[in-house]
């Protein structure tokens, strides 16, 4: 027995500074754990104080804030979509599904759409929509009055958007690479020919580019050509300026309201591709003096103003491409 209590008692003696050197070293993590929650909770509550006081003093803060909810929220909604839309595979119907996720996103905002002008869409017959183009919450407008079957022409990017791209091909957008004129053409061509088997309405954004500066530029031809080609009336859409609430240069976006015309049917039977730049010029003429119209725009004295100015772009006479 004396035996016993001599060897543990040297065992003891032997593990005892390992035993203190352990627990010391756990209590040094203990307290280094403790310190980064405590630097991340003050992190944490910094953020939570620090972004909404920006948020109310920073335009610039809170533009961005805004336009980032957008777009992600967009991608959010495309991921519910998806596997909804992919029951039909692609399939110009899906596109009232998507309409039905994005309508309540103007309430998001508090953006008021007036609509005008609803007689002027035909219920029973293929044609072309135009409509201006000046920044991505004309998906706004457009939800708002997209009609029963039909879809947008887009640029070929936007089918790599990721989950927004794959919703967008699902709901049969039709997408062409404006890069490659043949490639283009074709896809139009192809377009014409849908529009008449199957009863399908396209919307295109004729100026081809978004456009902010209180005019319109001068349309890209290929919406004109496809309306000729497949004998089907263009129904020109206006949307008013977002100026008032909506403004990329100055970082503003507030609460507002967009007005949205649709004007009466510019019919195309009877006319061939020689008469599509006078087609395009009278469509884009008619679009502009509107647009003025609904954005309150004043026409300055001849002479007043140097440049290109709204008003003087509703005179000029423009080699549309």
């Amino acid at each position: 027995m004396i035996g016993r209590s001599f060897i543990f008692s040297k065992y003891k003696e032997r593990h005892r500074p390992t035993l203190k050197s352990f627990i010391k070293k756990e209590l040094q993590k203990t307290v280094l754990l403790s310190m980064d929650l405590s630097v991340a909770q003050g992190l944490l509550i910094c953020l939570l104080i620090l972004v909404p006081l920006l948020y109310e003093w920073s335009p610039s803060f809170k533009f961005f804030c805004k336009m980032a909810f957008f777009y992600s929220w967009i991608l959010a909604l495309a991921v519910l979509a998806i596997p909804i839309c992919a029951v039909r595979g692609r399939n110009v119907e899906n596109m009232k599904v998507l309409q039905f996720m994005l309508l309540h996103i103007k309430y998001l905002y508090g953006i008021k759409i007036d609509v005008k002008g609803w007689e002027n869409f035909p219920l029973k017959e293929p044609y072309v929509v135009v409509s201006n183009h000046q920044s991505s919450i004309d998906l706004l407008g457009m939800m708002e009055v997209l009609p029963s079957r039909c879809v947008p022409i887009a640029k070929r990017e936007l089918m790599y958007a990721g989950t927004v791209g794959l919703a967008c091909w699902l709901a049969g957008v039709i997408f062409i690479n404006r890069k490659k004129t043949d490639d283009a053409i074709s896809v139009m061509s192809e377009t014409a020919q849908t529009m008449l088997k199957e009863d399908v309405r396209v919307w295109v954004f004729p100026e081809g580019t978004r456009n902010q500066d209180g005019s319109m530029l001068p349309f890209k031809r290929g919406a004109f050509h496809l309306a000729v080609q497949a004998r089907v009336p263009i129904i020109p859409v206006v949307m008013s300026s977002y100026k008032e609430f909506y403004n990329i240069k100055e970082n503003k976006f507030t609460t507002g309201t967009c007005v949205v015309r649709i004007l009466p049917r510019i019919d195309t039977k009877g006319l061939t591709p020689d008469d599509v730049a006078d087609l395009a010029d009278r469509t884009r003429q008619t679009m502009l003096s509107t647009f003025l119209q609904l954005s309150s725009t004043p026409c300055p004295a001849s002479g007043e103003h140097a440049g290109h100015t709204p008003c003087s772009a509703e005179r000029e006479t423009h080699d549309v491409q």
